[in-house]
């Protein structure tokens, strides 16, 4: 399969590309607020190399999340973009476009770089909070298993079952308080786990018209706009204000 895979959900920056029949060209590079700057340039870059155009894609596979915001945002609203344009501008011509798990690529990335088949996949929520999610290897269907659903929660309060490998960036934030007494390894979702994941999630029906993709952010909110902090300030000091000599609270 001909197929494109960008990741920006970490602060590294990740794309992959290949023909069918051809070699992986992987590209990485700086990611948080750089990423909008070089997305688009490093794409063009992996697609040449592979003599690829655009419109030859048969889907485009991008890290979904959980991850930074601003990252997850990037990468769907490009996804989407290509995926519009690749053969003009009519929805009904868009190339399907698979959002990928992040936490499911880490999982793939542990597999592949350090033989784990049973992975606590972890990120870094921050807030002092990680983002979690545990998987297992189904060598009999060549698939991962989720075994539950993600989670966002303080490093202490992960739970790793015995035979578990914790897998993520979230161990040098929060060393001792992140499953010390598991085995950890560095993993990130790069756009290459997201490839070799791509055939049997797209055989599975998950790609999505371009217009349906979305970020998927676990947390819905990680900070108030100036407004609703002034607002949260005056109903705090209404509530612990002195209520006058002899007056009775309501």
């Amino acid at each position: 399969m001909n197929l494109l895979a960008l990741d920006t959900s970490t602060d590294t920056l990740s794309i992959a590309a290949r023909k069918a029949g051809g070699a992986v060209q992987v590209r990485s590079a700086a990611g948080g607020a750089q990423s909008s700057h070089t997305l688009i340039p490093l794409i063009r870059e992996v697609m040449q190399e592979v003599s690829l155009t655009f419109d030859a894609l048969d889907a485009i596979v991008f890290g979904r999340g959980p991850g930074s915001f601003t990252g997850l945002r990037t990468a769907c609203a490009v996804a989407q973009g290509l995926a519009l344009g690749a053969r003009g501008l009519r929805e009904a011509d868009a190339l399907p476009v698979l959002p990928v798990d992040s936490l499911l690529a880490i999982a793939e990335t542990a597999r592949v770089e350090h033989g784990a088949t049973r992975v606590h996949a972890v990120l870094d929520a921050r807030m002092s909070e990680v983002y979690a999610a545990a998987y297992e290897w189904q060598p009999e269907t060549q698939h991962w298993r989720g075994l539950d659903e993600f989670v966002v929660l303080a490093p202490q309060d992960v739970l790793v079952a015995p035979g578990f490998i914790v897998a993520g960036n979230a161990q040098a934030a929060y060393a001792d308080r992140l499953a010390p007494d598991a085995q950890h390894v560095y993993a990130l979702p790069t756009a290459t786990a997201m490839l070799r994941l791509a055939p049997d999630l797209l055989a599975r029906g998950l790609a999505v018209p371009a217009n349906q993709a979305l970020p998927l952010y676990v947390r819905d909110k990680v900070a108030q706009t100036t407004a609703e902090r002034e607002a949260a300030k005056q109903l705090a000091q209404t509530q612990t204000a002195p209520t006058g000599h002899g007056a009775q609270p309501r």
